[in-house]
């Protein structure tokens, strides 16, 4: 890595619980391991939609779903790094809220200073497999860091 001038000191993983992102999430350890590293595992939720109620119908409690929205984004979370620290590798984990996962992501990798995201795209077969997740696709285009995408 040296002799091409490119040095991944601080590597990020975007895991939402998917295969792909578990993929992700172990070819990230892999790497910090063998490049000593610093890990990131990043897990980005939203907060619930809860659309207009219709006259007489039960409004429900905002902060409960909020509540058990960033309850099940910690739960998440703490598997990504749960499986980067099975590869013997030490991780933190970072809860993000926002509703455009590419644009926190992309904030995120930014201000962290990380130099290298690696992210999953879903697997799909026949034409679809030529086009990448629209998330993975939207880092690619938009991180100020290198982006490896893993299937």
């Amino acid at each position: 890595m040296a002799a091409t001038g490119y040095a991944f000191r601080k590597i990020a993983a975007a895991y939402d619980g998917s295969e792909n992102s578990v993929r992700a999430v172990g070819v990230a350890a892999g790497l910090a391991a063998k490049l000593g590293s610093e890990l990131l595992v990043v897990h980005v939720y939203s907060s619930p939609v809860i659309p207009y109620s219709v006259a007489g119908a039960p409004v429900p409690n905002y902060a409960e779903l909020e509540k058990a929205a960033e309850d099940s984004a910690k739960s998440t979370l703490a598997k990504g790094v749960r499986i980067a620290k099975d590869s013997g590798v030490a991780a933190r984990g970072e809860l993000l809220e926002a509703s455009s996962t590419v644009q926190a992501l992309t904030e995120f990798t930014a201000s962290e200073k990380v130099d290298l995201l690696v992210v999953g795209t879903r697997g799909m077969t026949g034409f679809k497999k030529l086009i990448l997740g629209s998330v993975s696709s939207g880092l690619v285009g938009h991180a100020s860091c290198s982006v490896l995408v893993v299937r």
